[in-house]
């Protein structure tokens, strides 16, 4: 992780992506590196509340500093013209500074179209999607197959 990588890592429901950002996240926590897990849905309130009381120039500072950022569930649900936004400024602050991880069920050819704003959209994914390592996780949901339905 010293060598402020970006990491996406894709694939449907349940197939350990969240599983594998944390599991990055803790590697990166027992090397010594300030690190942060958090789901995209969950920050995007975050940084609306940190507008709303003033606290969001330290919360982008405090973000642009942790070594490794894993962004859990992007695209998981259109984003507002302000969150877009709000992201495009944590990505501009990191890019090529710290490393991220992001996780998502959407592959990466079709974040432009769901990001919306075709500038944004292309500001995020330049940032982003170009200069990643992605990783593509197939097989079916370890939620389903450990469920209470499940013949053993």
């Amino acid at each position: 992780m010293t060598a402020q990588r970006t990491l996406i890592c894709i694939g449907k429901t349940g197939c350990g992506k969240s599983y594998l950002g944390a599991a990055l996240a803790q590697a990166a926590c027992r090397h010594g590196h300030r690190t942060l897990y958090t789901r995209v849905p969950r920050l995007v309130q975050q940084l609306a509340i940190a507008r709303a009381d003033g606290s969001y120039p330290r919360m982008l500072v405090r973000l642009a500093k942790v070594s490794v950022l894993v962004l859990d569930d992007f695209l998981i649900a259109p984003l507002k013209d302000a969150e877009r936004r709000d992201l495009l400024e944590i990505l501009e602050d990191r890019y090529d500074r710290s490393s991220t991880v992001i996780t998502s069920q959407l592959p990466t050819a079709k974040w432009h179209a769901a990001l919306g704003d075709p500038t944004v959209a292309d500001a995020i994914c330049d940032r982003v999607v170009h200069n990643a390592h992605v990783i593509t996780l197939v097989g079916p949901s370890g939620r389903k197959q450990r469920g209470l339905n499940t013949k053993s």
